[in-house]
C-alpha cells in the first residue's frame, strides 16, 4: 500500500469519504474542521477572550484526540481500500468465474452477489454481474448495474469493458423489441386466420 494513501488519515472522517463516500463521516470531518480552527483562532489571534489556561487545556485534549483517531483511522484503512484482503471469508471471485465461464448462471449469482456483499464497489464482480442479468433476460436490471458503475471512482479504469457491455445489452435490448413486435404481427396474423376461418363456418351453417 502506498505512503500517500495514509495522508487521508490525518484529517479525521476523510479517508471514509475518500475512499468509500461514506456520508456517515462528513459530520466527523467538519466538526473537526471547525473545532481545529476554533482552536487556532483562540490560541493565536485572540488569546485573551478566554483563561489561557483553557485554551491550552483543550488544545491537548484535541491533540490526544486527533491522535487517537488518526491511529484508529490507519488501522482501519486497508479494510477499506481493499476489504475481500482482510476479510476471513474465502474469496469466491474464482468459483464465480468458473461458474460463469460453465453457463451456470444460477450458480455464478449467489456467489457474485456474496463477493459484493464483502466489498459493494468491485468492478469485475459488478460487470460480471451485469452479464449475468442480461443473460437471464433482466436487461432493465443489467442497465442500471451498468449505470451505477458509471458513478463510482475505482471503476474509470474499466471503461471499455464497461462501454462493451453496454453495447451488449442494447444489442439484446433491441433484438428483444423485434421478437416482441414479430410475434405481435404472428398474433395479428393468426387471429385474422381464425376470423376468416369461423366466417367460413358461419357462410356454411347458413347455405345448410
Amino acid at each position: 500500500m502506498e505512503f500517500r494513501n495514509y495522508l487521508t488519515c490525518l484529517w479525521p472522517g476523510l479517508s471514509e469519504l475518500w475512499w468509500r463516500g461514506r456520508l456517515s463521516a462528513l459530520p466527523l470531518a467538519i466538526g473537526f474542521g471547525i473545532g481545529m480552527n476554533s482552536l487556532l483562532v483562540l490560541k493565536y489571534l485572540y488569546p485573551t477572550w478566554l483563561d489561557p489556561l483553557l485554551v491550552r487545556s483543550t488544545w491537548w485534549v484535541g491533540v490526544c484526540v486527533w491522535v487517537c483517531w488518526t491511529v484508529k483511522s490507519v488501522r482501519e484503512l486497508p479494510a477499506l481500500l481493499d476489504p475481500r484482503a482482510v476479510t476471513e471469508t474465502p474469496d469466491r471471485f474464482v468459483d464465480a468465474q468458473a461458474a460463469y465461464l460453465r453457463g451456470d448462471w444460477e450458480a455464478t449469482e449467489p456467489l457474485l452477489l456474496g463477493i459484493l456483499a464483502i466489498e459493494p464497489r468491485d468492478p469485475p464482480a459488478l460487470l460480471m454481474l451485469s452479464s449475468v442479468y442480461r443473460h437471464t433476460g433482466r436487461v432493465s436490471s443489467a442497465r442500471v448495474l451498468l449505470d451505477e458503475m458509471r458513478r463510482l471512482e475505482i471503476a474509470d479504469r474499466w471503461q471499455i469493458e464497461i462501454d462493451a457491455e453496454a453495447a451488449r445489452i442494447a444489442r439484446q435490448s433491441e433484438s428483444g423489441d423485434e421478437d416482441d413486435t414479430e410475434a405481435g404481427e404472428d398474433r395479428q396474423e393468426t387471429d385474422s386466420a381464425s376470423e376468416l376461418r369461423g366466417d367460413g363456418n358461419a357462410a356454411d351453417l347458413t347455405a345448410a
